[in-house]
């Protein structure tokens, strides 16, 4: 295994009050809360666990197992049960493996902070290998994400993996993983924290490893301490694989239990 994961870091953006709330009252099954997530960055949020040898190993942890509870919108904005690889279809032409998504939802979904009968709804976005720029307003990135957004919340899930209808839709969070693409040249790098609050501003949820690195993590950090909303959760330790680049399938496991934590604190 290679070394410990250099500095990479992953924000959480909440939507303003989306939040399922401590000690929510339990709906009929009929009448099931759906929490909506966006999952949008690069291959790391993507999903590179087991896929940096040119084939995924098609290992699958127990953390992310499919379940009944856990759906994706598809590439043809359907809802149905979410399983690895979670963006299959979305992050094109990449070996796609596990990611934080099914970790997260897993992890949330065992929380007694939400309602017993919560659904969680993740809508893969991510692109590998893009930079912040690719992600600004007007971008193709940036419509795919908000498309498949509105589609998410356009009606209840009506997916046969449910036993009854889910209620309406509720934007949850944003989870962004991003910023090894933006390392590489000192002039992205310094230009980070403007592209990435113009990001959170646009997307409305908060009313790797160039040389320049630290100052990508330094302009998250800043966005992180300007904005309201935002969460900061730092990948920093997690193990990669040998390409030195994406993280293991554990370590993925980790991440999405971290997001999850982040996420629950919030409620």
């Amino acid at each position: 295994m290679a070394q410990a994961a250099q500095l990479l870091l992953l924000l959480l953006f909440l939507a303003a009050g989306a939040g399922a709330g401590a000690g929510a009252a339990a709906g009929p099954a009929t009448n099931r809360t759906l929490l909506v997530f966006l999952l949008a960055g690069q291959s790391n949020m993507g999903g590179r666990g087991g896929a940096t040898s040119g084939t995924w190993d098609g290992v699958v942890p127990p953390d992310c197992k499919p379940s009944p509870r856990i759906l994706r919108l598809s590439p043809e904005l359907r809802w149905e049960e979410a399983r690895e690889p979670l963006h299959q279809g979305i992050d094109l032409h990449n070996v796609l493996g596990v990611g934080p998504g099914m970790p997260f939802a897993r992890a949330i979904l065992r929380s007694r902070r939400l309602p017993p009968h919560a659904v969680v709804g993740l809508v893969p976005c991510a692109q590998g290998a893009t930079p912040i720029a690719s992600w600004s307003r007007g971008t193709q990135l940036y419509g795919r994400m908000i498309a498949r957004a509105r589609a998410a919340l356009s009606s209840p899930s009506s997916s046969s993996s449910l036993q009854g209808p889910a209620g309406r839709p509720k934007l949850a969070a944003l989870l962004w993983y991003q910023g090894e693409a933006d390392t590489i040249r000192r002039q992205d790098a310094q230009l980070y924290t403007p592209r990435m609050e113009a990001f959170v501003r646009d997307v409305g949820l908060a009313t790797g490893q160039g040389k320049f690195i630290d100052l990508v993590r330094q302009a998250q950090k800043r966005v992180n301490n300007l904005l309201p909303n935002v969460k900061y959760v730092d990948a920093k330790g997690l193990p990669i694989a040998t390409d030195y680049t994406h993280l293991t399938t554990p370590a993925q496991v980790r991440l999405g239990n971290m997001l999850a934590t982040s996420y629950l604190a919030t409620l």
